[in-house]
């Protein structure tokens, strides 16, 4: 599998809606993860859910914003053709008044790689 290593300005931004459909992805986004905006919009986000990460990761992801509260955490993601991407995530929950729903915004950068290790040793201790 062929890593895709973040430049130190690229900053990957997604929104989704209250059942975590894409409802946006900015340039750099669809660049890393090879994906054009149209494959993604209206798609889960978990399009680009890697088979490392834990369901752990995500379920806490998922409680956290739910609940209105800011979500930070290394996030493992997989490129449309195999490969893989690692981000420091932070998932801001919002609310849409004209659609009058909850959003959720992502915005992702490039962590260092002590933080991948220790993200990666974490993840092992985990479901």
């Amino acid at each position: 599998m062929k890593e895709y290593i973040l430049k130190n300005n690229d900053f990957l931004v997604s929104q989704t809606d209250s059942t975590g459909k894409i409802i946006f992805a900015n340039d750099y986004f669809c660049e890393v993860a090879g994906y054009t905006l149209d494959e993604l919009v209206g798609k889960p986000h978990n399009i680009v859910r890697h088979p490392d990460m834990p369901k752990a990761a995500f379920k806490d992801l998922w409680e956290t914003v739910k609940n209105d509260k800011v979500w930070n955490g290394y996030v493992k993601n997989r490129t449309k053709d195999g490969g893989f991407y690692w981000v420091f995530a932070t998932v801001y929950p919002l609310y849409d008044n004209v659609k009058k729903e909850k959003t959720y915004l992502s915005c992702r950068r490039k962590p260092s790689e002590e933080e991948i290790k220790q993200a990666i040793e974490l993840y092992k201790t985990l479901k």
